[in-house]
């Protein structure tokens, strides 16, 4: 107990210390065992153990990459003008298109920081030109919409989630695909509310004779989609060997087709790719080490129980969950929730007969919400880095997208089918 003790405190410590948080797992890994008597040479054996036995991770530094590279080139400018077409004509359209394109985009890249910092930077700019749209309703809209980026597939989220907790990558992209779209008509309903009470204005006609171009400037970005879960569906390709495909993809959209792709700009993808997959990494590595002192000190055997004794029905067990992450989301990174505290979590809900697709979107929608709820939210401070504008404003403005995405959150709590009707349709084996 004391072994858990010291790392619990050099966690917290490092954390307050604004240390980078995999530093900080690592720290706290190496203060255990110390503490325990144990070779520190069952630090690397870990990390190693955990980082070369999961081909699944693979995907998450490729689909980082295609992030990159479509952000990089012109493909969410292409994806706007399309999506302006759908949807321009509705009042607030602006902002409308803003939600359609964060679902398209959704299908490509499986970030919400990337949705922001791409498509979302294209409509906030477009906003801020007409006097009609506040600043802070503009980034509320784009932080809001970029939350639909890890539901709908693929999902960086649900890959690492896959990973802890063996539940398959192809049922969970399954799962998310309805609750993201879902997400994605209430966001549009608030908007429309809030518009239509402003009087916010309508994008102006675009004609008839422009569409054909305007439809195949985005139609091979629209495409990727389609191969992505066309392949995996189909059994030709993994889930990670999707996440290849998806790199490929972008990288000759952006390069060879479209042209934009400059050496200098590749260099910059390589380099913003390489930095944020090794931040991701370098926690992967430290969760390792946290999963194994855990273990050996029986925390999640100890959660289980625990559970067991209070005799817990499913449902009042998820709205723990989800009270407990909803409060952790407004401090900690999407990373170290997935990482360190669902493996706790994970008995339990196995021992409740709770489905982990189910259990796993849940979790993945519980810290979407935390990337928009002050006062740690990623999305809010990368939105703000972006444009400038402040959190304060984005937050007066967005309160009715985070009330919507609590209600929806606790009716898929409830209603489990919301989730588990297309995977169980699709002939994936869940209860």
């Amino acid at each position: 107990m004391t072994a858990l003790s010291v790392l619990i405190g050099v966690l917290v410590a490092g954390m307050l210390l604004r240390m980078p948080i995999g530093f900080s797992m690592l720290a706290s890994g190496i203060g255990y065992l110390l503490v325990k008597g144990q070779d520190l040479g069952l630090l690397a054996e870990q990390v190693s153990n955990g980082m070369y036995n999961s081909y699944v991770l693979l995907a998450v530094p490729l689909f980082v990459f295609a992030a990159n590279i479509m952000n990089a080139g012109t493909v969410s400018e292409r994806i706007f003008d399309f999506c302006r077409i759908l949807v321009g004509r509705m009042r607030g359209g602006l902002a409308q298109v803003d939600i359609m394109v964060s679902v398209v985009f959704s299908g490509m890249s499986g970030s919400a920081i990337a949705d922001a910092a791409g498509p979302g930077l294209v409509t906030i700019r477009q906003m801020l030109n007409k006097p009609e749209y506040p600043r802070g309703f503009a980034g509320a809209v784009v932080v809001a919409s970029a939350t639909i980026g890890p539901i709908i597939p693929p999902s960086i989220p649900m890959i690492i989630y896959a990973l802890v907790s063996g539940a398959s990558v192809g049922a969970l992209f399954l799962g998310g695909l309805v609750p993201g779209l879902l997400m994605a008509v209430l966001m549009m309903v608030v908007v429309h509310v809030i518009a239509t009470k402003r009087n916010m204005p309508r994008e102006a006609k675009i004609p008839l004779r422009d569409w054909p171009a305007i439809l195949f400037r985005g139609a091979l970005p629209l495409s990727l989609p389609i191969v992505l879960l066309g392949g995996i569906y189909s059994g030709a390709f993994t889930p990670t060997e999707a996440a290849a495909v998806a790199a490929l993809h972008a990288l000759i959209l952006a390069g060879v087709v479209y042209r934009s792709l400059t050496w200098r700009s590749f260099w910059g993808v390589v380099m913003e790719s390489t930095r944020g997959s090794a931040v991701i990494t370098l926690i992967l590595a430290g969760s390792f080490m946290l999963n194994y002192a855990f273990t050996a000190e029986g925390v999640p055997q100890a959660m289980a129980l625990w559970v067991d004794s209070m005799h817990f029905s499913q449902l009042n067990f998820l709205l723990m969950v989800n009270l407990l992450f909803l409060v952790l989301g407004c401090f900690l990174d999407v990373s170290v929730l997935l990482l360190v505290f669902v493996p706790m979590l994970l008995p339990a809900a196995s021992l409740l007969g709770i489905d982990l697709v189910h259990f796993g979107v849940l979790v993945v929608l519980n810290m979407m919400i935390g990337l928009i709820t002050p006062p740690f939210g990623m999305l809010l401070f990368v939105t703000k880095a972006l444009t400038g504008i402040p959190i304060g404003e984005m937050m007066k403005e967005g309160w009715l997208f985070l009330v919507i995405l609590v209600l929806f959150l606790l009716a898929v709590t409830v209603f489990p089918q919301i989730v588990l009707w297309l995977p169980q349709s699709m002939g994936y084996v869940t209860h």
